[in-house]
């Protein structure tokens, strides 16, 4: 699964710290997800989702292989 967080974090003007601390998890948590090596729980994602105002659909897409 890929996700569009990197993005969503510089429209926002966020680091990964300030995202981590948003949603509670680690920075490293954040970094593992945008470097696509860590698959988040469907709690995490929504709130990710909903923290940038947007449909989870718009941050997490499904790879063919997915």
């Amino acid at each position: 699964m890929k996700n569009s967080i990197k993005v969503q974090r510089a429209i926002f003007d966020m680091t990964q710290a300030d995202l981590a601390k948003a949603i509670g998890v680690s920075r490293q948590t954040i970094n593992a997800m945008e470097k696509n090596k860590y698959v988040p729980s469907t709690v995490l994602s929504l709130k990710i989702a909903k923290l940038f105002k947007k449909p989870v659909e718009d941050i997490f897409f499904l790879e063919e292989d997915d």
